[in-house]
């Protein structure tokens, strides 16, 4: 495995690792999952909306995936292309996260 694979990898990981984890701490201290209908809401609330879906996004649309697919049976090629999406999201977020923590490392 090459160094790019493996950082491309390990962005992954970070990436969906730290959207599940914002989604689920904005579950325990709302009630109520994080959603894109966010956006939807007007004022103050649509500023702060906006970097918590840019970080939870990739956990909610793989959350509406799998709930969409196995109560609505949508088809398994709508499944993929979402998690092709939710994929190169997490990748982008990761990369951000890795490289944040590298300017505090040196």
């Amino acid at each position: 495995m090459s160094p790019s694979q493996l950082d491309s990898f390990l962005a992954l990981a970070v990436g969906f690792a730290l959207a599940g984890f914002v989604s689920a701490l904005y579950s325990a201290l709302r009630a109520r999952p994080a959603s894109f209908s966010l956006l939807m809401n007007g004022g103050p609330g649509l500023v702060a909306a906006i970097p918590l879906l840019a970080v939870t996004g990739p956990a909610i649309i793989m959350r509406n995936t799998l709930r969409g697919r196995k109560f609505e049976r949508r088809p398994i090629h709508f499944v993929t292309l979402a998690t092709i999406i939710a994929s190169f999201w997490a990748i982008a977020l990761g990369y951000q996260v890795m490289k944040a923590f590298s300017g505090f490392s040196g």
